[in-house]
């Protein structure tokens, strides 16, 4: 690619000939991306350009990208962020990338929450007058939810963003991950419903939210030490093993939580935590050791076991 014009459709091929080379398991993907992002169009924007020429600051922003790539740099990293759920977060190194299975964990975190309420229609308010000055209504009182471990903060900003009454106390123990949240917290303009604490899992949460808490939600490092081994290099190499490495049978941190959760939650108050698929029905025994009750297994988006509910019992 030394010669002087390099168009779009140029830079692609030679863009994924290079990562082939490099070994990258999907290069035309890779290869989509990192151009999409060098020159700031879509990925249909740019099989609909092939012959668009990139300027000299174009081509110079993706021969570092492609540099970056060609080494094993996760795509997310190279470019800043990543979409999850309705929200887009930013990523950097030192702090895990979130997973598309973690959107599996928020959505069943949400559906152990009450519902958000519906505001009644004015035809209601009307039918049931009886000329007496309406009593204003009270505001709903928020729902005090916990996300340790929180990372990038992405499950914490999508629960606030999802859920508008649902107020987070996000904790992690890595500087690096509890700036990051902050960031992600305060340009999703959701920093006054997110807090984020620099602490090891509850320690930092709030004394009088303990006891108080309607959910716990964690995707802790939960990866067994021994499958730490197999995983790809990409994720070996680049993101932080804190966040990975979940002990002997992946279930260091969850016998933490669980005892936390007991004291936390109000009666009635619920756990989502994201697991590994080998860990699921070991970790639910111990749930319901603990005396949680409704503990149950859900599967991620591939069908396989992912993620572990219960809830503290009413009475």
């Amino acid at each position: 690619m030394e010669n002087d014009i390099w168009t779009i459709k140029a830079a692609l091929d030679w863009t994924v000939g290079y990562l082939e080379r490099k070994g990258d398991e999907n290069p035309r993907l890779s290869a989509q991306w990192l151009l999409s992002e060098a020159c700031g169009l879509s990925r249909i924007e740019v099989y609909a350009n092939f012959e668009r020429p990139l300027s000299m600051e174009e081509r110079d922003v993706l021969r570092g990208y492609v540099t970056r790539r060609g080494r094993g740099e996760p795509l997310q990293y190279i470019t800043g962020e990543v979409g999850f759920r309705h929200i887009t977060v930013k990523v950097r190194p030192g702090v895990l990338i979130p997973r598309p299975e973690t959107e599996v964990l928020v959505s069943e975190a949400l559906a152990l929450l009450p519902p958000t309420p519906r505001p009644r229609a004015k035809d209601d308010e009307d039918e049931e007058g009886d000329g007496a000055p309406e009593e204003p209504e009270s505001a709903p009182e928020p729902l005090l939810v916990a996300d340790l471990c929180t990372g990038s903060g992405c499950i914490a900003c999508s629960i606030a963003y999802e859920h508008p009454l649902a107020r987070v106390f996000a904790t992690d123990i890595a500087p690096e991950a509890v700036a990051l949240a902050c960031e992600n917290a305060e340009a999703l303009g959701l920093a006054d419903r997110v807090e984020v604490v620099a602490c090891d899992l509850g320690e930092g949460v709030p004394a009088e939210a303990v006891g108080a808490l309607d959910l716990v939600v964690s995707n802790p490092p939960y990866v067994p030490t021994a499958v730490l081994a197999d995983i790809p290099r990409e994720v070996a190499d680049f993101e932080p093993a804190l966040a990975l490495d979940g002990g002997e049978d992946g279930l260091d941190v969850l016998r933490r939580l669980l005892p936390w959760c007991a004291r936390a939650l109000k009666p009635g108050g619920a756990f989502a935590f994201e697991l590994h698929e080998t860990c699921l029905d070991s970790s639910a025994s111990l749930a319901r050791a603990a005396g949680f009750s409704d503990v149950r297994i859900a599967r991620d988006l591939a069908g396989r076991p992912r993620v572990l509910t219960g809830r503290r019992p009413s009475a």
